[in-house]
């Protein structure tokens, strides 16, 4: 039995998720940025996330800072279009849900009305009003704590988070703010297993892990980690199951040499005419550039 047909074909909820926090059932969440990646996740995953991480996966830049809504709004409507049965999410990019809780509404809103199910926003105790200001709406909020990457500036680049003592306590601090404030789970980036434990076990909303150990309701990682389709440095917490990278390239090598030695395409990969036109085709000539054909009998006189 495959691992796809393990799976509930049953919507996921929000109610379901929290559900499964209540029974101890574990959540695995991925990205996906078109419906490609979608289609591949959605038998299988429980929640999609169509992460500004698009900018340093997709896009080619350096961190998640110059993702704005209109990309965001593209994949997500690429994704959305899948009609995916795991709930589906929308990271809030930068200044999308910093300037005033009207325009975290109008964008939040945007998203949903292109098919997320709920959205995601990073930061704690200072991001509380715009929580609350979404969930009044009627707009399902995630939460996003520890190593943030839209703060990467401000923390000096991608580091271990809640290490020092106070650090550790204001995520705690910040995690029931945001539960409290309407948010439906937390994802817990870049930060001790013993914390990120003590702050699941403290919560009644699930928490999702990314760098933050086995106690977390849930994992999350990009797609393009879990089947190893990036080359260069992975961080520790990723573990790939698949070298996409190599099998794809290698893929794509054979199919080259085989179009440059003439392998490719076969007959089986070629169309055919009818029998009946193959002798029309064979006596066909090409015509004589001097034969001039007027179609206005005035314009040839003359000629």
């Amino acid at each position: 039995m495959s691992h796809a047909s393990e799976v509930s074909v049953e919507r996921i909820t929000i109610p379901i998720l929290q559900r499964w926090k209540q029974e101890r059932r574990r959540v695995a969440m991925t990205t996906a940025y078109d419906a490609v990646t979608a289609g591949i996740a959605d038998p299988i995953i429980d929640i999609i996330l169509v992460g500004d991480s698009v900018g340093n996966v997709c896009l080619g830049f350096d961190n998640t800072l110059p993702v704005s809504m209109a990309m965001m709004n593209h994949h997500l409507e690429a994704v959305a279009r899948t009609r995916p049965r795991a709930l589906l999410v929308a990271d809030m990019p930068f200044l999308s849900f910093h300037l005033s809780p009207e325009e975290t509404i109008r964008n939040a809103g945007g998203f949903l009305q292109r098919g997320a199910d709920a959205v995601k926003l990073e930061g704690g105790a200072k991001r509380v009003e715009m929580v609350r200001a979404l969930v009044d709406c009627e707009i399902p909020v995630m939460g996003h704590l520890g190593l943030t990457p839209q703060s990467v500036n401000i923390m000096g680049g991608f580091k271990v988070q809640g290490r020092k003592a106070d650090d550790a306590l204001r995520l705690l601090d910040d995690a029931h703010r945001l539960q409290e404030a309407g948010c439906f789970a937390l994802v817990l980036e870049g930060i001790p297993a013993e914390l990120a434990q003590r702050a699941t076990e403290s919560l009644s909303i699930p928490t999702i892990g990314i760098g933050a150990g086995p106690g977390c309701s849930g994992q999350v990682l990009v797609f393009h980690d879990v089947l190893g389709l990036t080359e260069g440095h992975r961080p520790k917490f990723v573990r790939a199951y698949a070298d996409g990278f190599q099998l794809l390239q290698e893929a794509l090598s054979r199919w080259a040499t085989d179009v440059r030695s003439g392998a490719f395409p076969a007959p089986q990969e070629s169309y055919r005419l009818p029998e009946s036109l193959s002798n029309i085709i064979a006596n066909w000539a090409p015509p004589n550039p001097t034969d001039v054909r007027c179609n206005d009998a005035d314009d040839c006189d003359g000629r």
